[in-house]
């Protein structure tokens, strides 16, 4: 399975933009923030390290050395950039036909104020 049949993009765009804020952030509290089981947290963490979006270092100044970042490599930021523009032009084109459907609703809606307000024989078609 791939991370693309795991995480939907507004899913990864979520994830990336976590990595890249809470570097620090432990698998538990990236599964709890994603609302996903720790176990696939692990797995889509790992999907992004081998595709090479996501690289770990650990602290070398920190005694405990199991504690790592999590760093979005250039890749990663263009990945984030690309689901980020792909989810920007989709959002667009739902806002401009939703802004369609409501001015065509406003012409209904005039349309028929005006049918209500003729006299009635025109209403009836007399």
């Amino acid at each position: 399975m791939t991370l693309v049949a795991v995480l939907s993009d507004q899913q990864r765009l979520e994830l990336l933009k976590l990595l890249q804020a809470n570097p620090q952030m432990s698998q538990r509290d990236m599964a709890h923030a994603m609302g996903v089981s720790l176990g696939k947290a692990n797995y889509c963490l790992n999907a992004l390290i081998e595709k090479g979006h996501v690289k770990l270092e650990n602290f070398r100044r920190n005694p405990n050395k199991r504690q790592y970042a999590y760093l979005l490599t250039k890749a990663g930021l263009r990945e984030k950039s690309r689901i980020t523009l792909g989810f920007l032009s989709r959002k667009l084109r739902e806002y401009e036909a939703l802004e369609r459907e409501i001015a065509d609703l406003k012409h209904e809606l005039n349309t028929s104020d005006r049918r209500s307000d003729a006299p009635r024989e025109q209403q009836l078609g007399h």
